[in-house]
């Protein structure tokens, strides 16, 4: 859509904001970045993002908490995965401690377990030191730590074992 020669710059900024807040909430930062694309005139920028956030539509601390309502249950991620994202999106480290602290350690460590286990089929015919360590692989990538990790895959594969062993026995006379 191509604006007219005549066109009202903080018109066009307004409606860069307005659309990129369209379907989706998005970070102080990255709406300044989106301005800053369009070359609109950082102290237009200033204005109005100080103008959307006064009216609630720009809220870093109600992304933040959404942004982790969103990532750690459907993706799995722990808390220092969910921080590296909230940095990234320009969330102020306090902003972002504040929100990760809502995170319960327990649906946490639930989260790991629902990942180890959907895991658990994949290496299945691998020797355990073998498992262990890829499935300790996939935590640390989601961003959990290595205490965590190793105890949940322990306890995982123990249950995987001793569901296996149950099963054998099932099948004899």
């Amino acid at each position: 859509m191509a604006q007219g020669p005549d066109a009202d710059p903080e018109a066009v900024a307004r409606k860069i904001l307005l659309d990129a807040l369209t379907g989706q909430a998005r970070s102080r930062k990255e709406l300044a970045d989106k301005l800053a694309k369009k070359d609109v005139p950082d102290e237009l920028a200033e204005r109005l993002l100080d103008r959307f956030a006064e009216v609630g539509l720009i809220d870093d601390e109600a992304f933040a908490r959404a942004w982790i309502e969103s990532r750690q249950p459907g993706k799995g991620l722990a808390r220092r995965a969910l921080a590296h994202e909230l940095r990234r999106k320009g969330i102020d480290d306090e902003i972002a401690r504040d929100a990760l602290d809502e995170i319960d350690p327990d649906d946490e460590a639930a989260a790991a377990r629902v990942l180890v286990r959907r895991k658990l089929r994949s290496v299945s015919g691998l020797d355990q030191q073998k498992a262990t360590r890829r499935l300790v692989g996939m935590l640390a990538r989601k961003g959990y730590g290595a205490g965590m990790s190793f105890a949940i895959v322990k306890d995982e594969l123990k249950l995987a074992g001793d569901a296996e062993m149950d099963a054998g026995d099932d099948e004899d006379p």
